[in-house]
């Protein structure tokens, strides 16, 4: 114990000895730590302002000059915190938060302001740090110092990469043009040696820009300044780069043709070898664009099928590769148009079976039948037609066939053609058009209150309305007379105009009386007006005259589904029900009784 109170009191001894030395003050003649002088002298030098009660014991006792060696010390304390912000602040670092004692920026900051490298550990601090921009800043620094060596432009203080030289010295490091008002700054300047060596650079480079012009034919063009379009045109094709349209137009105003055709060349040269390497066909030595080979090559690329030209000019070289590379890009080509909804035409359809490719024309086929599904609103389709007749069906549709008898006769099975769904319509406008045709081409009259049908099934009024307007009067015979009247009427029914369907009706009758047609029209005619007992009336005729109770029901149920006015819907379903609840069943489902519904 009595040692370590000695070993702390030597210490203490050495400690005041070497703050005295420090201070200039070894002429105090008292050493002992427990001297006011050493408790003085400890808080200087830890950069603690006095109190008015230790500056006056130092005055007292003559050591006045150690004072302000404190205040000297306290304002480079200062000094130090306001020259960390003002470097924080060069080198965009002021989002960094610690104090300057504490924090390791400070120390890197200063050695980056030295002009000194940073090592692999301080730069990544700066990115853990999140100052990856303070590095960069020190990066481009770096590569300012170089610049300046390598141009001898060191005798320019300024480090900054904001500084004018440091773009100026770029530009002449990439051989860039100078202008005016650069060369200008590096007179005012005094840089003498850079100005030397630039001067120097531009007659290499323009030695080189004509041995450029000589190589690539464009001699005729007699201007040799460096700002010039063509020296950079001209490097472009000599380094390997692709020139682009607006560089060839340029190259074209200035009927610099033979220029693009040795660009135009080398370019496809490189592309025939970035070819053959891609297709598998490097052992192919001709590397000039002009061969046959790098046609095939193009095809391929483009996705396109090899004709057999192109196939036995590959099998001829045993390119097996090259022709199995081509074989799946152009299947992978027609399973991307049928996934992005197209169809594939026969030769396409024919290739993928020659090649084994099955798969895709089944994929191709399902995609189609998705597609015509939801085009004919058959998403929810049930089993009601086997899938291949369907699909013939729709595709027959598509191609404006029109659909066989047996065809016609499984959609009628299946009750799809007394629905008013799209395949319906598609088939009755098909029929209609092609009765329109047989009119034209044989004159046959008879085909008119058919197609007439036809049309308003297939939900085109307006073009029954079209085909029937004609001067009956030209017609001799009676019956057909009545039968395009009912058709016509029928046409202004579906277009709610009555007037005229009415009108249309009792022509019917006066041409063809013993007809149920027309009879039945006008029983329609009444429902549609709300008149029941009238319509009942005109339908018990038609029945006398061979109508078929089914066909009566029908047009009465049609006007029940077709009524826009739900309380004369009610009225009308109640009449129904009340008239003959067995017979009338149907109409229940439009009732909103309760009763009636049960």
């Amino acid at each position: 114990m009595a040692s370590t109170i000695n070993q702390e009191s030597q210490n203490r001894l050495k400690h005041f000895a070497a703050l005295k030395s420090k201070y200039q003050v070894t002429q105090y003649e008292d050493s002992s730590p427990s001297s006011l002088l050493y408790l003085i002298l400890r808080k200087i030098d830890q950069a603690i302002e006095l109190n008015t009660t230790e500056i006056k014991w130092l005055k007292e006792n003559k050591l006045e000059f150690i004072y302000q060696e404190q205040q000297n010390i306290l304002k480079d304390f200062v000094n130090l915190g306001v020259e960390f912000s003002e470097l924080k602040n060069k080198y965009k670092a002021t989002n960094h938060g610690i104090s300057w004692q504490a924090s390791h920026l400070y120390f890197i900051l200063w050695k980056i302001d030295a002009g000194n490298l940073l090592t692999d550990s301080e730069i990544n601090w700066l990115k853990s740090s999140g100052l990856s921009n303070v590095n960069a800043i020190a990066q481009e620094m770096n590569r300012f110092s170089q610049l300046k060596s390598k141009y001898r432009a060191t005798q320019y203080q300024n480090s900054n990469p904001e500084s004018p030289l440091y773009k100026i010295l770029k530009k002449l490091d990439q051989a860039e043009n100078l202008i005016a008002s650069e060369h200008e700054w590096l007179k005012n300047n005094k840089l003498l040696e850079t100005i030397e060596i630039l001067s120097q650079k531009k007659s290499i480079i323009k030695a080189q820009f004509a041995q450029l012009k000589d190589k690539y034919q464009a001699v005729k063009y007699s201007d040799l300044s460096l700002s010039s379009p063509l020296y950079l045109i001209l490097q472009k094709i000599d380094v390997g780069n692709n020139l682009s349209e607006s560089e060839i137009a340029w190259l074209e105003q200035q009927e610099l043709s033979e220029t693009i055709a040795i660009a135009q060349e080398l370019e496809q040269t490189r592309e025939f070898a970035d070819l053959k390497f891609k297709y598998k066909a490097t052992q192919h030595e001709d590397s000039s664009p002009k061969s046959h080979l790098y046609k095939v090559l193009k095809k391929i690329d483009l996705g396109n099928q090899l004709g057999e030209q192109d196939i036995n000019f590959l099998k001829k070289r045993k390119f097996t590769e090259t022709i199995e590379i081509a074989n799946n890009r152009y299947a992978s080509h027609l399973k991307k148009k049928v996934e992005l909804g197209e169809l594939l035409n026969e030769s396409e359809l024919e290739w993928l079976k020659n090649n084994g490719r099955e798969d895709i024309i089944i994929f191709a086929r399902r995609k189609h039948f998705a597609i015509l599904k939801k085009k004919y609103s058959l998403i929810d389709y049930g089993n009601s037609l086997p899938l291949e007749i369907l699909y013939t069906i729709m595709i027959k549709l598509e191609n404006k066939e029109r659909l066989e008898p047996l065809l016609i006769v499984q959609l009628i099975e299946k009750d799809m053609l007394s629905r008013n769904g799209k395949i319906a319509i598609a088939h009755y406008r098909l029929e209609a058009e092609f009765l329109e045709q047989e009119i034209k081409r044989t004159g046959h009259k008879w085909h008119i209150p058919t197609a007439s049908s036809y049309w308003r099934k297939a939900n085109e009024p307006e073009q029954a309305l079209q085909l029937t307007n004609l001067d009956l009067d030209n017609i001799k015979d009676s019956n057909l007379k009545s039968a395009i009247s009912v058709t016509r009427g029928g046409a202004f029914r579906d277009i709610s105009n009555l007037l005229d369907a009415e009108k249309c009706a009792r022509k019917a009758i006066t041409y063809h009386p013993s007809s149920h047609h027309p009879y039945t029209l006008m029983g329609a005619i009444s429902y549609d007006r709300y008149d029941y007992l009238e319509g009942d009336k005109w339908f018990k005729e038609a029945i006398k005259r061979g109508a078929d109770i089914e066909d009566i029901d029908s047009e009465i149920k049609r006007v029940v589904k077709n009524s826009k006015d739900e309380s004369k819907r009610q009225q009308v379903v109640e009449y129904l029900l009340k008239k003959d609840p067995k017979r009338y069943a149907w109409a229940k489902a439009y009732s909103k009784n309760k009763k009636d519904q049960e």
